[in-house]
């Protein structure tokens, strides 16, 4: 038996959006009439038929937020989640969490149960295979059928959806200023996440600070090994006098390099990390980090997406940017 033509299915046929023919077969006003009745009467030649367990759905909120994580171990996630959980608390609304564990295939599967429609909207921050494969179309499939996205912490992307983060660029640039201050002559920068768009707009800001005046130090691998082979040629080849580290493992890693190779923190080597506060005090000497404010942006993030959920036609998207604060602590200090 041949399968029902799908929504998705006649609006590739038509050329036009999820949303549109979904409107158009509702009569819609926003729609043309000429729209309409292409839409119709394509839907008759194929014998189109609505799900009915899809409609049910769609004509009712269930009170549910989807929320999708790429990595729970990474302790700013689980800060976000907090905030997220706790401002649904206060908005009455329940939140299923889901880990893509930063794959794409794991983050398709997700989003193409969440679009069957029994959430209300849906809170992502984009998966690390997903931004390298740069296949956004599952995503995509949210907006088209109507359902609320707000894409959080990694918004560097061009998608008509409201979004939430830091800025990414500002922050390195404003370290690297405060580290020019310190009368540091080379200062360097390690990353894993140089792939990603956080990591690219990080090394962004730090470029724009230094303005070509002075050569830039870069140690950027997802590899292990690799990375820690570019950070001890920063240190114990050029000799940097303070590095900015953009993720928790390139923290850790400087961290314990300087430390094995008699580096002194922060007489021989400043460092400003990626790291979670709590961590960052615990350490000795303690490290300077930037405070990327987690549980505001979750708290946020879900503000944004009920606002959305009850204004699904207010026209244009927004775009917050969270204050972070750079945090000066022993790694930094006058040696």
């Amino acid at each position: 038996m041949k399968n029902r033509i799908t929504l998705k299915e006649l609006a590739k046929l038509l050329n036009v959006s999820v949303s549109t023919v979904s409107k158009a077969l509702n009569d819609s006003p926003e729609i043309s009439p000429k729209t309409i009745q292409r839409v119709k009467e394509l839907a008759a030649l194929h014998k189109y038929r609505p799900n009915p367990t899809a409609v049910n759905l769609k004509s009712s909120k269930s009170g549910t937020i989807g929320v999708i994580i790429p990595n729970i171990s990474n302790a700013f996630f689980a800060n976000v989640l907090s905030g997220i959980e706790a401002q649904a608390q206060k908005e009455g609304l329940q939140v299923i969490t889901y880990i893509s564990n930063e794959s794409w295939e794991e983050e398709k599967k997700i989003v193409e149960m969440l679009a069957t429609g029994f959430v209300d909207g849906v809170l992502i921050a984009i998966a690390e295979e997903t931004q390298r494969k740069k296949e956004f179309g599952h995503i995509q499939n949210l907006i088209d059928y109507d359902i609320p996205v707000v894409l959080y912490d990694r918004i560097d992307f061009d998608m008509t959806v409201d979004k939430i983060g830091v800025d990414d660029r500002k922050i390195f640039f404003d370290a690297t200023k405060y580290l020019q201050t310190l009368n540091l002559k080379k200062i360097g920068i390690a990353t894993s996440i140089h792939h990603m768009g956080v990591g690219k707009l990080r090394i962004t800001g730090y470029k724009e600070a230094l303005a070509s005046k002075e050569d830039f130090f870069i140690a950027n691998s997802a590899k292990p090994d690799s990375l820690r082979e570019k950070l001890l040629k920063l240190m114990l080849q050029d000799k940097v006098d303070a590095l900015l580290c953009s993720d928790f493992e390139s923290t850790m890693m400087a961290y314990r390099l300087a430390f094995e190779n008699g580096l002194g923190i922060p007489k021989d080597l400043k460092i400003v990390g990626f790291i979670n506060g709590k961590l960052a005090r615990y350490l000795a000497p303690s490290v300077s980090y930037v405070d990327q404010k987690p549980e505001r942006i979750g708290e946020n993030a879900m503000i944004l997406l009920k606002k959305r959920i009850n204004n699904p036609n207010e026209k244009g998207r927004d775009t917050q940017i969270v204050e972070t604060e750079l945090v000066h602590l022993e790694s930094t200090a006058s040696a």
